[in-house]
């Protein structure tokens, strides 16, 4: 099935900017997710991107964070501005078969079968 390898990472200042990446092999024609957990919660969709284009995002990180998919380099990207203390989790990326993830559907951890171990994003002053 391949891998995914999450990067970007690190510690920013509120306000500040992140960009993570996530490099991926094998299947690379589905539905593509960032999800991010705080340690005792549960797995929160943040952004999603079908085979299409056509992207999801959380009502939490609208306007704020912007994910983009590069096929010809099977990268996954989330940008990240103005990032607040709220935003401190382990961020992964994550894949699924399905082509046509879209809305409540594409931020649904169920519907992804692939995922990366993550990368740590803290954000504080």
């Amino acid at each position: 099935q391949g891998q995914l390898v999450e990067s970007g990472g690190g510690s920013v200042q509120p306000e500040g900017s992140l960009r993570l990446s996530c490099a991926a092999s094998g299947f690379s024609a589905g539905s593509l997710g960032w999800f991010r957990r705080t340690p005792g919660t549960e797995r929160e969709g943040v952004a999603a991107v079908d085979s299409t284009g056509v992207t999801t995002y959380g009502d939490s990180v609208k306007g704020r964070f912007t994910i983009s998919r590069d096929s010809a380099k099977n990268t996954l990207y989330l940008q990240m501005n103005s990032l607040q203390p709220e935003d401190t989790a382990m961020y992964y990326c994550a894949r699924s078969w399905s082509l046509y993830l879209r809305g409540s559907q594409a931020l649904a951890p169920n519907n992804y079968g692939d995922w990366g171990r993550g990368t740590q994003v803290t954000v504080s002053s």
